[in-house]
């Protein structure tokens, strides 16, 4: 991939077209209601994505006026609530968020269609199970169950929607450091990271059955060849089933067929515009885009399927607003295209929503509450927002 500073503006480089969303364009209308430093790219480039709001604590799930979230955008100001500590990983499930707190000891749930927060892994049940320690990696199946990848129990908890407890899955003898975890949407592979460490070659993936525990095989081993890591930390999982793991020591992401075949990989140390510093989570989104969040770099950058840079979003800054982070780590995309990124320094959730879904659509939109108020269970977007995205074009000279 041809070498681009920083600098130039993301967006010269993007033809977004279909990026988990329809292809149509905003209306002036809409783009008139919104600032142009919460578009990207910014103009005059035609924006594919909106800074939409942040979550920093358990008021955040109520529903703010457009004016309310304007105003702290701008001013910092916070509402008050069960605010967040040290979250680290992410995920989401048609617009309930579980946000993973490491030093809290337990997963955050922020339910906007419901209207309702509370917490996962504090307590034990019955049989003494289920108690979070330090939850790492977090991801969900299509039903919406969560699977949490705990740093201090090296086991994967596994949970249902509402928060009870099913079952634990894996080895702690065999696990050194517990990362990511990606799960397929059948809910039947886990796909579990282990970093590995200075002293170690255990630099792997290792797979495991999602109802038996069983390890089915592993994913590479200490190196820099393809197929092997350094430092991994994290996996996503495409629609078609292939894998993708945050090779980070390496600083690039590689491609893997479910069983572990390697494909290809993209990405290198630099401060390139496709390039990696501190490459930490990575998300998949229904069009096959991966995105992927850099501390260093202090944004996240989506890739098409072919590793091809599309767009990145947001900087490195020591003052918190929208797009800023100081030390992003989690990022996750819901079914309707909304991206939310976790930034452990300033203690929040970035959400940024697709410029083809209106503000009151999707799973966290105000129809959606409106729905869920009268008892009507919110829907996928429709499969007219899953088309994959033109490739990317060269920047402007």
């Amino acid at each position: 991939m041809t070498k681009r500073p920083l600098g130039i503006i993301f967006a010269a480089i993007i033809a977004l077209g279909g990026c988990t969303m329809s292809g149509s364009s905003p209306t002036k209308d809409v783009e008139k209601k919104i600032p142009d430093q919460l578009t990207f790219p910014p103009p005059p480039d035609e924006p594919r994505f909106y800074f939409e709001r942040s979550i920093h604590s358990s008021a955040d799930v109520f529903v703010d006026t457009e004016a309310d979230r304007f105003r702290r955008s701008f001013t910092g100001e916070r509402t008050s609530g069960e605010g967040l500590v040290k979250p680290y990983g992410v995920a989401v499930h048609h617009g309930r968020l579980f946000v993973g707190e490491t030093v809290l000891r337990y997963v955050a749930v922020y339910d906007f269609p419901q209207k309702k927060f509370f917490k996962i892994g504090v307590d034990e049940d019955e049989d003494g199970h289920g108690k979070l320690n330090m939850p790492m990696g977090l991801d969900v199946d299509k039903e919406g169950n969560l699977y949490v990848f705990d740093g201090k129990i090296k086991q994967v908890m596994v949970y249902d929607r509402d928060g009870k407890f099913l079952r634990s899955i894996g080895d702690p003898d065999k696990i050194a450091r517990p990362a990511g975890i990606a799960v397929n949407p059948e809910g039947t592979r886990i796909y579990a990271v282990d970093i590995g460490g200075s002293s170690s070659n255990e630099h792997r993936v290792v797979v495991l059955d999602a109802k038996s525990g069983a390890e089915l095989f592993t994913i590479g081993k200490r190196g820099i060849e393809p197929g092997e890591f350094n430092l991994p930390r994290d996996a996503a999982i495409a629609p078609d089933g292939s894998v993708y793991v945050v090779d980070g020591g390496n600083f690039r992401v590689q491609k893997f067929t479910s069983d572990g075949k390697f494909i290809s990989t993209f990405g290198a140390i630099g401060r390139q515009m496709g390039q990696f510093s501190r490459p930490k989570e990575a998300a998949v989104d229904a069009a096959g885009n991966v995105y992927v969040v850099d501390a260093a770099f202090g944004n996240f950058q989506i890739f098409n399927s072919e590793g091809q840079l599309l767009l990145a979003i947001g900087n490195r800054s020591n003052t918190d607003g929208p797009a800023k982070f100081s030390l992003p780590a989690g990022i996750a995309v819901d079914g309707d295209g909304r991206i939310y990124v976790v930034d452990q320094f300033f203690r929040k959730v970035d959400v940024f929503r697709p410029v083809g879904l209106a503000e009151e659509d999707g799973f966290i939109g105000k129809n959606a509450i409106e729905r869920n108020a009268m008892g009507i269970q919110s829907t996928p977007p429709s499969e007219a927002g899953k088309k994959q995205p033109a490739a990317p074009s060269e920047p402007s000279k």
